[in-house]
């Protein structure tokens, strides 16, 4: 059996005594690598702890529909435990002050955790580490948000990040395969039969509350906020699972989110669809439909592998085996066993790339001169600003990226195509607004989201790297025509336009007056007119990014020049037969890219320029039939 733990303190000989699990993303209990590490000491008790730490309830952005998802999870596990004779132990407090004091109450003698690749991750466990190495408790972090460690995959890169999925599939094939899950345990050594805290230890230590983010801030008032911390066990003293009340939230007027939390919902849901062993095994990604809708398309396990509810080995070994079932199976990138890859490869290129959340700084990252690029708004243009509300609150005028954002907001979850489209007309298709307003608007509002996948998405979705085909956009009218002609999805998340007829319900301000009078919506009245003409703005961003992508083949952009492994080498170059092979690289090599089945991008037939159209229509002629693809060997 290969070596569970990572980092191993210098008292590790020391014989356990008490032991704390400290939950944070693996809110399961199967395959939970920090629990076998706990239960491998042979404690006397093991105490499941999570931390609800102020930066994540203030600091972080988080809608509704994400909050009652963790919650959720957080009840499910703690009745899971619970059958166990235990219990999920809730602090609230910053974990690097909480967790000495219960370190010290309950005479706790090891620590046992996850480890986390997120900046804010990192800072904090390190901060952790010394403190309790201080206090003589040996401290095990190990595996299991993913299925290979990231630091495994860059060392068997050369050292870097590799910066494309072929890369990254030759790395990983160096590596050992991903293990078999652990299963759940059959039984656990229970938490100290009194939990009970002294007096000083009681009320949590003074902790800054940091200022609230997003637009669905969690209690907005200052003195409830700091009320949620003035004591490390909760209100009610009892350690238990915080309320949406507690909070300072209230379930929506729509119930929220479909797509419930927990581990129970997540390893149900993941035998329900591996049932039909032959849609696991014909998977393709880009041939589901965004506009499907109860049911989606695609499996909407992304929520459960963000928060750990269910485990990214489980699943990877689930679809192995159905494939060994059948007689044939979809290859990555575009098979399911592919999306997990992508999650990997976004993962990995996260955890070593400085500033990687941001434009400037961001070594793999195109510099652009965005509208917005410094926040929501921009003196150069005070209409950006405007236009980046109307994206956000789905008030563009175009029905199918107000339906997506719609649904976005009422549900937590959209398809990746139509996170394709909504992306694609904020930055380079007719917006032009900086990709980081829109990560955070995703930030805020997907129950998915992850920041090293929402970052790689939006970088890749607005050609700021990754892909480089920047001409290829996305039209708000007639790709959602390609997978709902009726504009069923359409009537469903904009009810204003619900008795359109089909042939104006994706472009309503075609309708004449009388149509719209007869449909009870009068565009410009009940329903917005377009913010802008996507004919026009397509064609000047385009112009725009051409322009980017040249001052940064020159070095003129800010922050960076040309990246290795091509990052975004510029499909302008004068030299033509070397753009047609950049345009077939995009094509070929860059067929997807996202998380499973989150966050995912996949390169689709869409809108193209007049300069796109001429490249493609001779380019495998003249340049052969394509680039290698990616291995189609069996994992």
């Amino acid at each position: 059996m290969p070596n569970l733990f990572r980092v191993v303190s210098p008292q590790a000989a020391r014989p356990t005594m008490n032991s704390i699990v400290w939950f944070r993303k693996g809110l399961r209990l199967h395959d939970n690598q920090a629990l076998a590490a706990a239960i491998a000491s042979n404690p006397a008790h093991i105490l499941p702890v999570f931390c609800f730490d102020p930066q994540y309830v203030y600091a972080a952005r988080g809608g509704i529909n994400r909050w009652m998802f963790l919650l959720q999870s957080m009840s499910d596990l703690h009745n899971s435990l619970q059958s166990l004779g235990s219990r999920l132990i809730v602090l609230r407090g910053d974990p690097v002050k909480v967790l000495p004091e219960i370190v010290r109450e309950w005479r706790c003698s090891e620590l046992c955790f996850e480890f986390d690749t997120e900046p804010y991750g990192r800072i904090r466990d390190a901060k952790v580490t010394e403190v309790l190495g201080r206090l003589g408790v040996r401290i095990k972090k190990v595996p299991g948000h993913t299925l290979y460690d990231p630091d495994d995959v860059i060392h068997a890169n050369g050292g870097k990040a590799p910066l494309t999925y072929q890369g990254f599939q030759k790395a990983i094939s160096s590596l050992p395969s991903p293990a078999p899950a652990l299963p759940t345990p059959s039984t656990l050594p229970p938490p100290p039969t009194q939990l009970s805290l002294s007096a000083t230890a009681l009320h949590a230590r003074a902790v800054p509350v940091p200022p609230v983010v997003g637009s669905d801030p969690i209690v907005a008032d200052p003195e409830r906020r700091s009320d949620i911390f003035t004591r490390l066990a909760g209100p009610n003293g009892n350690f238990d699972v915080p309320t949406l009340e507690e909070l300072g939230l209230a379930v929506p007027p729509s119930g929220g989110s479909p797509y419930k939390g927990g581990e129970t919902v997540a390893l149900n849901s993941m035998e329900a669809y591996c049932r039909n062993k032959k849609k696991v095994a014909k998977f393709e990604k880009p041939k589901t439909s965004p506009a499907a809708f109860l049911p989606a398309d695609t499996t909407v396990l992304s929520p459960h592998l963000k928060f750990g509810t269910l485990s990214c080995r489980l699943f990877y070994n689930k679809i192995i085996e159905v494939y060994r079932d059948q007689k044939s199976h979809s290859e990555p990138p575009v098979s399911l066993l592919g999306q997990i890859l992508w999650r990997e490869f976004y993962y990995t290129v996260a955890s070593v790339t400085p500033n990687y959340s941001i434009m400037e700084g961001n070594p793999v990252c195109l510099q652009v001169d965005w509208w917005c690029r410094n926040g929501p708004e921009d003196p150069r243009n005070p209409e950006a600003a405007e236009n980046l509300k109307a994206w956000t609150e789905g008030r563009t005028g175009y029905p199918w990226i107000d339906a997506i954002m719609s649904q976005l907001k009422k549900e937590g979850w959209i398809h990746h195509l139509a996170r394709h489209s909504v992306a694609c007309f904020l930055t380079r298709g007719d917006l032009f607004i900086s990709w980081e307003r829109g990560a955070e608007v995703f930030e805020e509002l997907l129950l998915d989201s992850d920041w090293s996948l929402n970052i790689g998405n939006w970088l890749w979705l607005s050609a700021s790297a990754y892909y480089h085909t920047y001409f290829r956009v996305y039209s708000p009218i007639s790709f959602g025509k390609k997978y709902d002609k009726s504009g069923a999805y359409i009537r469903r998340y904009v009810p204003a336009l619900a008795k359109f007829p089909a042939q104006y319900i994706y472009e309503p301000w075609t309708a004449p007056l009388s149509v719209q009078k007869q449909a009870g919506c009068i565009i410009g009245v009940d329903y917005p007119k377009p913010i802008v003409d996507h004919e026009v703005a397509m064609k000047q961003n385009m112009e725009r990014m051409k322009a980017a992508y040249a001052d940064g083949k020159k070095g003129k952009a800010v922050g960076v020049g040309i990246q290795e492994e091509g990052v975004w080498g510029p499909p302008v170059a004068k030299d033509r037969k070397l753009e047609k092979l950049l345009l077939l690289r995009a094509d070929d090599e860059l067929e997807g890219g996202g998380d499973v089945p989150s966050e995912e991008v996949m390169v689709e037939k869409v809108e193209l320029s007049e300069e796109a159209a001429k490249m493609g229509k001779k380019r495998k002629a003249e340049v052969g039939a394509g680039s290698p693809r990616v291995s189609r060997k069996r994992r």
